[in-house]
């Protein structure tokens, strides 16, 4: 290049190293992502119609919901400002703090309804500790993958399905079969993530195929085994295991094409849908809105998940790409098994549907995981 040339680009080069493209925008400075901010956005408002009507026009659980959601919101935008190497650092010491409480609940726990699964905390109420592996369990997978080359080797893939059994079996325990299969999931799409070759998937499968009678015969509990049995023929029992599931698939079916309106449902409103404002809220919402409002609903699922992937893919780190990834897969579980088990084609573990099913804990918990999803996205 001759002298001229050289100084001439040297001259016309921006000093301070970043060009007027490459400067952060006003929503990078901030650390929030404007395109799932706002999938979210539409989520919370449409659960908050929703809730109204399915639970048969109550303001005060309405008005729960909606701090809930300020408070899941301001949650994200907090969490969004960490690096993600302040969360990579810290991964183990969460892991090991949510196995302690789990620990906590098995030796001191409040037991509800036979279920044994939240820790009393002075000051602050009843705290559900597995509902923190759902965020604790992806983290500690992608810290320990991503400090050896990918794809794993065998060594690492034994050790990545010890540290996600523990916390699995732990939930299982309680029993709470719906989260410890959640928490399971989401340490496994962890390791799919990472590069498992096609031979370890296939073993893999092999493997839960053998277990699956084992866990039948021996580790499910008998009205876990009914559910199961329920959703092969609900109509063996009408009035009783399968009341649900009937009541449920008549409320989806009559709602048709375009629905019974707003405020016009009959399943839920005359009571013959049985948690229409928590587990079985997709049902009340099909019988007015129908298949237009569920497609609607879909379609915004559906943006939230490619989002969630598009910024993993797009991460410059192994650890925010796993762990970004991943969050947006636990995510389209969540929202697989709610309908899943609504429409009478999964059994019923309890799962609630994201944003639009009532419960605080749950909606601050998604928030805290989008919240690191944005912090992976805007901290280059």
């Amino acid at each position: 290049m001759p002298p001229s040339s050289q100084y001439k680009f040297l001259r016309q080069a921006p000093r301070d190293g970043l060009s007027t493209a490459m400067r952060p925008s006003r929503w990078q400075k901030i650390h929030v992502d404007p395109w799932l901010f706002l999938f979210l956005l539409l989520c919370a408002c449409l659960g908050l119609v929703v809730l109204y009507s399915a639970s048969a026009q109550d303001t005060g659980l309405v008005t729960k919901q909606a701090i809930s959601f300020g408070i899941g919101f301001i949650v994200m935008v907090v969490i969004a400002q960490i690096p993600p190497k302040v969360f990579q650092t810290f991964s183990p010491y969460f892991y090991i703090f949510g196995i302690v409480c789990l620990a906590a609940v098995k030796a001191v726990g409040e037991i509800r309804l036979g279920a044994q699964r939240w820790l009393d905390v002075p000051g602050i109420g009843s705290v559900q500790p597995s509902e923190f592996m759902k965020i604790g369990m992806p983290m500690m997978a992608a810290w320990f993958l991503t400090r050896y080359p990918l794809p794993p080797s065998f060594k690492s893939v034994f050790i990545t399905l010890i540290l996600i059994f523990v916390p699995f079996i732990l939930i299982a325990e309680q029993p709470d079969l719906g989260t410890s299969l959640l928490v399971l999931a989401s340490g496994i799409f962890v390791l799919f993530l990472s590069g498992l070759s096609w031979k370890l998937i296939a073993a893999a499968i092999a493997a839960a195929g053998l277990i699956i009678p084992i866990a039948w015969e021996f580790l499910l509990h008998d009205y876990q085994k009914q559910r199961v049995l329920t959703l092969l023929n609900p109509e063996a029992d009408a009035l009783g295991t399968g009341w649900n599931i009937i009541q449920s698939k008549t409320a989806i079916g009559s709602g048709g094409f375009s629905g019974k309106g707003f405020l016009h449902g009959t399943q839920s409103h005359l009571h013959f849908l049985p948690e229409g404002h928590t587990d079985f809220v997709i049902a009340a919402y099909s019988e007015e809105f129908g298949l237009i409002g569920v497609t609607l609903l879909i379609l915004l699922y559906f943006a939230i998940i490619c989002r969630t992937f598009q910024i993993g893919m797009n991460s410059f780190h192994n650890y925010g790409r796993l762990l970004a990834s991943t969050y947006g897969l636990s995510f389209f579980v969540y929202v697989f098994v709610n309908a899943g088990m609504v429409s009478g084609i999964l059994p019923v573990v309890g799962v609630p549907l994201p944003f639009m099913s009532y419960g605080g804990t749950a909606i601050i918990t998604l928030m805290t995981t989008f919240g690191i999803v944005m912090s992976i996205h805007t901290h280059r």
